[in-house]
């Protein structure tokens, strides 16, 4: 595997650090959707960084204790459904974005988002990569930490509301979480504002 570089021209300039940043769970129909900000030190590298969806359960946890006893810094932040409903996903991914900046114990002096949609952060030099979880080390360690940060929860959240196998399916829209809404209904962690249904068929059409 390739190993990923970060961003030569802006990575540790001046005393100012470069932090990357990445979201999980936009798609889901249930719980909140997790950020995380990483600022990597100039030195790191790991033969498994990648985009967080190009790895296995069991690479990311590993990767994940590796990134957190690592970085220079590290945070996740989250936005619960509630809020999603309130101000729409794109909006919610973003403010988790700037509350993991926020709790970051070192302050970058740049910021790389994986995506093409982000809003100003204070002064900072603030940069869209369109699959940057997979071309920079920071964005990669991000997606990592907010993935895995975001299955844990949703793992926890399945002790209580069970029918829904978000063990298994995280939250995102699989046919059996369709099932179980359409026979239990949804709980409070799931997103009001999204479809929570598949469309119904008709006969005949």
């Amino acid at each position: 595997m390739t190993l990923l570089r970060k961003p030569l021209p802006s990575c540790h300039i001046a005393g100012r650090y470069e932090a990357g940043c990445d979201e999980a769970g936009r798609g889901c129909l249930a719980g909140p959707v997790f950020a995380a900000a990483v600022i990597l030190p100039d030195d790191f590298s790991h033969p498994w960084l990648n985009d967080s969806k190009q790895l296995t359960e069991k690479r990311r946890m590993l990767l994940r204790e590796i990134i957190k006893s690592e970085a220079v810094a590290w945070a996740v932040a989250q936005v619960d459904a509630a809020e999603i409903d309130k101000i729409n996903i794109l909006n919610a991914s973003i403010a988790a974005m700037h509350r993991a900046l926020d709790a970051l114990e070192v302050r970058p002096g740049a910021v790389i988002v994986d995506g093409n949609r982000f809003k100003p952060y204070g002064t900072l030099d603030c940069r869209t990569f369109v699959k940057g979880d997979g071309r920079y080390a920071n964005i990669a360690a991000a997606s990592i930490l907010a993935k895995t940060e975001r299955d844990l929860y949703m793992e926890e959240a399945d002790k209580q509301y069970p029918e829904y196998a978000w063990r298994v399916n995280k939250g995102y829209p699989t046919a059996a979480h369709r099932a179980a809404i359409a026979e239990y209904g949804p709980t409070p962690l799931h997103r009001m504002t999204f479809k929570l249904l598949a469309q119904p068929t008709i006969p005949g059409l």
